[in-house]
């Protein structure tokens, strides 16, 4: 099977959306690439389908639902956004593949040092560590020498429902320090 271009590709960067990172953060969220919606919109996870936002309140990563428009606001709270695909735009299958960029990726995660990093679906996990999905588990990985900590989730997307599971989510909350001391599932 190959990897086509993204028809919602944009031809410019206007709607790739912007890394949120600064140094020391507590956790880095990394996906693929920008869906076609958050793509259009300018917000990480923006498609209503999408788990992700629920997915952090019910986890108890964050104290709240915040909405895909308030992505920023989660910097105040030690948490990050990238992809690793800056320039692409749609579904995993739809990314050229030639636009993920592994080793820029390693480069920012270098330079901003965050305390760990989380991959939103095996499919970037698998792009990372240059393995196919089927070779990845779903929680903590194995330390990589001086490396951030690293954990790979269920991927959020409702094209992935038939893979949910929130426990990986909440194994992050627990590993990270930001469970609510109430949650005990």
């Amino acid at each position: 099977m190959s990897i086509k271009p993204a028809a919602a590709q944009p031809a410019n960067n206007l709607h790739r959306l912007p890394d949120q990172l600064r140094a020391n953060l507590r956790l880095v969220f990394v996906g693929t690439a920008a869906s076609t919606r958050s793509a259009a919109v300018g917000h990480y996870y923006a498609h209503p389908g999408n788990r992700f936002w629920r997915a952090l309140h019910e986890a108890g990563i964050t104290p709240r639902r915040y909405r895909p428009d308030e992505f920023a606001a989660l910097l105040e709270l030690g948490i990050g956004f990238t992809d690793l695909s800056k320039t692409g735009a749609g579904m995993d299958h739809e990314i050229a593949r030639g636009s993920f960029d592994v080793a820029g990726f390693r480069a920012k995660i270098e330079r901003h040092r965050p305390k760990t990093i989380a991959f939103t679906s095996k499919k970037a996990a698998s792009l990372f560590y240059g393995r196919p999905t089927s070779a990845l588990a779903f929680g903590r990985q194995p330390q990589i020498g001086s490396f951030p900590d690293v954990f790979v989730l269920p991927s959020p997307s409702g094209a992935a429902s038939g893979h949910w599971n929130l426990r990986p989510w909440r194994e992050l909350a627990e590993w990270i320090g930001l469970a609510r001391p109430d949650e005990n599932a």
